[in-house]
């Protein structure tokens, strides 16, 4: 179970991106964070694996607080978390093989790293990763030879990798069209249901947060402004949307639209 309790983040300009967070996650869940760009949700994510360092709060996680480990035990910590990016993160020079590989780096020696230095059963579980999302006919290719969703795929394979128990997806899918997006979260679901693997997901979309999601929290300006189940989001109310939304967002079919913008 992971467990946000207080979590604040203040950056040095001075913008509290996070205001006092508090949620549990039971393990095997899917649960969809949603909100305009700029409530915090990438931060959130970003905190809970401490890429971005919370300035206060705890985040306990099989009741050990991920706040507190050093960076010997946090590296043994992040092993078992994968992360999905919006920009997808890949290295672009390096082929898509040797991108998916990276996500065993919490499990070999660090020099050996530095060099790309696998065993050959981490290559064999690559290719089987690649294998999984529909992609192994690019593993020679460089990663920025590939398509918006083809290195997203790469992403979620490198995630595999770690063979994780959860999975931080941030915006995975913002830069995808509708097709791609169902297809990369298709992949997440899989995992979760077929694996249990616990995934966190962040999403514009409230189509998108009906199909997938099995409980959703929404985050306005760093704090959370709505909580529910699938089930909630659909018979979501006018009033609860501009909650967080805002109060000029109008509901259209694939999410909102600032009546300002057109």
């Amino acid at each position: 179970m992971l467990e946000i309790k207080h979590l604040v983040k203040i950056y040095e300009d001075g913008t509290q991106a996070l205001n006092d967070i508090n949620f549990k996650v039971d393990a095997g869940e899917f649960l969809v964070i949603i909100g305009l760009s700029g409530s915090g949700k990438s931060t959130l994510l970003r905190c809970i694996n401490r890429l971005i360092e919370p300035t206060e709060g705890k985040i306990i996680w099989d009741g050990v607080d991920i706040t507190s480990l050093d960076q010997n035990r946090l590296r043994q910590t992040r092993r078992q978390i994968g992360m999905i990016f919006q920009h997808f993160n890949l290295v672009k020079r390096s082929n898509v093989l040797t991108n998916v590989l990276s996500g065993r780096l919490g499990y070999v020696n660090p020099m050996k790293t530095l060099f790309y230095q696998f065993p050959s059963k981490d290559r064999q579980m690559a290719i089987d990763a690649l294998k999984r999302v529909g992609i192994l006919d690019q593993a020679y290719k460089r990663a920025d030879e590939l398509s918006g969703g083809q290195q997203q795929r790469v992403g979620v394979a490198r995630a595999l990798m770690q063979q994780p128990r959860m999975i931080l997806a941030d915006e995975p899918v913002a830069s995808l069209d509708p097709v791609l997006a169902h297809n990369i979260l298709g992949y997440l679901e899989k995992m979760n249901q077929e694996e249990g693997i616990t995934v966190l997901c962040s999403l514009h979309y409230l189509d998108l947060v009906q199909r997938y999601a099995s409980r959703v929290i929404g985050l306005r300006d760093g704090k959370i402004v709505y909580r529910g189940s699938k089930e909630d989001i659909v018979a979501m109310t006018d009033d609860q949307f501009r909650e967080i939304y805002g109060e000029e967002a109008i509901r259209v079919s694939a999410g909102f639209q600032d009546k300002g913008k057109g």
